[in-house]
């Protein structure tokens, strides 16, 4: 039994709590960090909804062309000094014609003209990009954004987002449901399983062009996949998987700025390891208490 000076008195144990109540609430008494968690939080709800429809239709890869596939556009606008979102939503749209093409005009995969035209415009971003004289910055800039830099205007573009996405969600919940289990019943339904798959792309990639300006395009990957994913984990039905998705966002936007500040470290790329750290935490106590890991549903 250690010596009695050395226990810890009655008044610094009562402490503790108060000191852990204060790591967590000190980052957020700067104006800047509330900004960048109103921002970041936004930015996740609506990731979450779209996210979910990767996540259960099986389109991580497209979402994470799609993410980098926006960078060519960006270095467009750098270099002619023109509006972001104009450009990440041209390269976007690029990006996706691109892979429709290859699909339609070819024998091969959807994976294979998504592999293309990934590397394809994520690799032409970059020579775009190296031909300005703050090559290094642009690039961490695009890839991290700035996510302490958060600006009232861009609370405002996220909550926009934020409202079309829950919109587009609700409206067209039943087409994109049965799109994600049966595409034949979908049409036998008259659902317009084309027109359904058109607008939830749609709905990525307004997602994704509209948040990589505030928090960067891994942060953007690291919002849509890995809450969703965590919540397939740990329930099966859609409206519910949404919920926690959600809430898991918003959990990683919270937790990675705390860890930033105290640990000096990029906000960004901590808020989009967070969510990567929940779903392995959640696997690994799924597979300690036996459970099979189950897919999500389709």
């Amino acid at each position: 039994m250690p010596p009695a000076s050395q226990m810890p008195s009655p008044a610094r144990t009562a402490q503790l709590p108060l000191l852990f109540v204060d790591w967590l609430i000190d980052p957020f008494q700067l104006a800047f960090q509330q900004r960048a968690l109103l921002g970041g939080s936004l930015a996740a709800v609506a990731l979450a909804l779209v996210g979910t429809w990767v996540v259960i239709r099986g389109m991580s890869f497209l979402g994470d062309a799609l993410v980098h596939g926006v960078v060519p556009g960006i270095a467009l606008a750098i270099l002619f000094d023109f509006n972001l979102l104009i450009g990440a939503a041209a390269a976007a749209l690029v990006m996706l014609t691109g892979i429709n093409l290859v699909h339609r005009q070819t024998a091969f995969s959807e994976d294979t003209s998504i592999g293309l035209l990934f590397v394809g415009m994520l690799g032409l971003g970059v020579i775009l990009i190296s031909r300005t004289d703050s090559y290094i910055g642009s690039l961490t800039a695009i890839l991290f954004g700035d996510a302490l830099g958060v600006t009232p205007g861009d609370i405002g573009l996220l909550a926009v987002l934020l409202v079309v996405t829950s919109l587009g969600t609700v409206l067209l919940f039943r087409p994109f449901l049965v799109l994600s289990f049966n595409e034949q019943k979908a049409k036998l339904l008259g659902l317009h399983p084309r027109l359904a798959h058109i607008a939830l792309l749609a709905l990525i990639t307004l997602a994704v062009v509209a948040s990589f300006q505030t928090v960067g395009t891994l942060l953007v990957f690291g919002l849509l996949v890995g809450p969703a994913a965590t919540a397939a984990l740990l329930v099966q039905r859609v409206p519910v998987m949404m919920a926690v998705a959600a809430t898991l966002g918003v959990v990683s936007v919270a937790i990675g700025l705390i860890i930033s500040y105290h640990a000096n470290t990029s906000g960004s790329a901590t808020m989009a390891v967070t969510p990567i750290v929940l779903f392995f935490m959640a696997l690994t106590a799924k597979s300690i208490r036996g459970r099979p890991v189950e897919p999500a549903p389709h």
